[in-house]
């Protein structure tokens, strides 16, 4: 199955390569550049790429980014601290972007005469990102099948769509991904925080999958506390 995987340099998207680069044949990696608070991620991202000798194609999204106006990712809005199911963790969804992102990767695989478009989303995202849901998943790949009628073929592959995100690490550990070379962090300092929603998330992820975390964190014990608040 010839599939492009949308990564953004995080450890979710670039576990994802990793596997379908091992289980299909990989044609590329596709990132987005949509004015998000860094760039740092497309760095990695792309050093991604090169490391499994495909193509990497940046879409210059900048431009409908300047619209997608209020989010903590794209507006100075401040990223806050904690777990994905507080409910603060809402001012970081970029309203459609997942929708907007796939429609441009489905044109491009078409064009490529490519068989997949992978997304990494899973079962952690569900609570915060309605367009990481099961539901609009398969909405979307219906919708592509009608809109690309006659001239291709192209399916969504989302393998962790269910999957809790310590899933993607045991994943990810098995086929080889260097988690080092991964980038999360919504804040884009030297190190990851480890206090925005993303962070917390991953040091959990490792911790749950009992795979060793090489990330480096300014704040490695944060997550504790946010993941006993989330529960509550």
């Amino acid at each position: 199955m010839k599939t492009y995987v949308i990564c953004s340099g995080g450890l979710d998207s670039v576990s994802l390569a990793h596997k379908v680069a091992a289980e299909h044949e990989l044609a590329g990696l596709i990132s987005f550049d949509y004015g998000q608070r860094h760039s740092k991620e497309l760095d990695f991202a792309r050093a991604a790429a090169d490391r499994l000798g495909v193509p990497f194609h940046l879409i210059d999204m900048r431009s409908i980014g300047a619209h997608l106006s209020g989010s903590a990712l794209t507006d100075d809005v401040e990223v806050p601290d904690g777990h994905y199911a507080e409910d603060t963790m809402k001012t970081t969804v970029v309203p459609n972007r997942n929708a907007i992102m796939l429609a441009v990767a489905f044109g491009l695989a078409a064009a490529q005469k490519a068989d997949a478009v992978a997304t990494a989303v899973h079962g952690g995202d569900h609570f915060i990102y309605p367009d990481c849901r099961p539901a609009f998943i398969k909405a979307f790949d219906a919708m592509q099948k009608q809109a690309l009628d006659g001239y291709a073929d192209v399916r969504l592959y989302t393998p962790f769509v269910h999957a809790p995100k310590s899933a993607i690490v045991t994943e990810g550990a098995k086929h080889g991904t260097p988690f080092a070379e991964t980038w999360s962090c919504y804040k884009g300092g030297d190190l990851h925080c480890g206090r925005c929603g993303t962070c917390v998330e991953r040091r959990e992820a490792f911790h749950l999958a009992g795979v060793e975390d090489p990330t480096e964190y300014a704040d490695p014990d944060f997550w504790v506390e946010a993941v006993e608040r989330g529960a509550k």
